[in-house]
């Protein structure tokens, strides 16, 4: 595996990572973006020691991502893109993650798509996960959520 097979995708994430702060630091309300603050700071630091260590050619482990690994992960990528970028504004936060995280078990999970159990199983896994996520950002952290929360 070359360099540049460790460079691009970690130069990539670092640049993800440094919009993503600069946006946090430059949204109002402050108090808002407290805690995607403090994520987006953590993950920037970690991104940058990352690309810093595949630019000095530390990196030297895996390899790297095959054209069937890839084509696996981007139907993946394809629905949170439609996610960020458009349905979260578009239904509410809340609603926008049901449905992209049901999509996203029923595109990953190897379980028959003709079982009508598998579907409930799936149902009650995103009702389940939505809960969690709901309790951990809105009630236990007192996290801003969207005005939007189910429309």
């Amino acid at each position: 595996m070359n360099r540049t097979q460790h460079i691009l995708p970690s130069g990539l994430v670092f640049a993800v990572g440094v919009w993503v702060t600069w946006i946090s630091y430059t949204q109002a309300p402050a108090e808002a973006f407290l805690f995607p603050r403090l994520i987006a700071t953590v993950f920037l630091v970690l991104a940058g020691w990352t690309f810093a260590k595949a630019l000095m050619g530390k990196s030297k482990v895996g390899t790297g991502l095959s054209r069937s690994m890839m084509l696996n992960i981007l139907p993946g990528l394809a629905v949170m893109g439609i996610y960020v970028f458009w349905a979260a504004k578009a239904f509410g936060f809340y609603t926008a993650t049901i449905v992209a995280f049901f999509v996203l078990l029923s595109l990953y999970d190897p379980a028959s798509h003709r079982d009508a159990r598998v579907w409930v199983k799936r149902a009650v896994i995103t009702a389940g996960f939505i809960t969690v996520m709901y309790a951990l950002f809105a009630l236990l952290l007192k996290v801003y959520t969207p005005r939007e929360i189910l429309f």
